[in-house]
C-alpha cells in the first residue's frame, strides 16, 4: 500500500484504506473517499500543495498532508 500523496499526475489506484480520526475521516468519507472507490491524481498546484483528484467522475482537491491519510494500491494506468 502507498500513501495517496506519493502518487505522481496521471496515476490512478484504489483506496484501501482511510486512516484518521473523528471529524477528518468523516470529512473524507463523506466526499467519497472509502474502501474500494477509484481515484486519478489529474494534478498537482504549482507549490505541488493541494492536488487535484478525480474520485467518482467529481474533481476533488486535498492537502498533500491529508493525502498522506489515504492508502492506495496502485492500478495500471489506461
Amino acid at each position: 500500500m502507498t500513501p495517496l500523496s506519493e502518487f505522481k499526475e496521471g496515476e490512478r489506484g484504489v483506496i484501501a484504506k482511510v486512516n484518521g480520526r473523528g471529524r477528518f475521516r468523516k470529512r473524507l468519507q463523506e466526499m467519497g473517499f472509502i474502501k474500494g472507490a477509484e481515484v486519478l491524481v489529474e494534478k498537482y498546484a504549482p507549490l505541488r500543495d493541494p492536488m487535484e483528484l478525480v474520485l467518482k467522475g467529481y474533481h476533488v482537491s486535498l492537502r498533500v498532508e491529508e493525502a498522506a491519510q489515504i492508502m492506495m494500491e496502485k492500478l495500471e494506468n489506461r
